[in-house]
């Protein structure tokens, strides 16, 4: 079946970086878009980066509060996604989730979803 596996998170000081990895099996990894999303305690999950499939060109969108600091990166030959994240802020503690887009190209419609990583931002 479809797996999805994070791994890299934990605790950082504010101002400090982070690398997400995910890796993936059971499905063809270079068709689908992939995301990252994340949910703070008490909030609802959202979005913070996609990429699209290369054939689409390895489109990324970003959510505004992390552009330019974090960037999406996909690597198509050992079915990973990364999520690598600098100038940490303590607003940006949650646990991430890798996801599967259900198509090549983001739209934000998930299908997939691993168990999640925690991400703390200490001040």
């Amino acid at each position: 079946q479809v797996q999805l596996v994070e791994s890299g998170g934990g605790l950082v000081q504010s101002g400090g970086s982070l690398t997400l990895s995910c890796a993936t099996s059971a499905f063809t990894f270079a068709y689908f878009a992939m995301a990252w999303l994340r949910q703070a305690p008490g909030k609802e999950r959202e979005g913070v980066a996609c990429i699209s499939n290369m054939r689409e060109g390895g489109i990324t969108n970003y959510t505004d509060s992390v552009k330019g600091r974090f960037t999406i990166a996909r690597d198509d030959a050992n079915n990973m996604v990364s999520l690598q994240m600098t100038d940490l802020k303590p607003e940006d503690t949650a646990t991430y989730y890798c996801v599967r887009d259900w198509d090549y190209e983001c739209a934000a419609e998930f299908d997939f979803d691993g168990q999640g990583t925690q991400v703390t931002v200490s001040p």
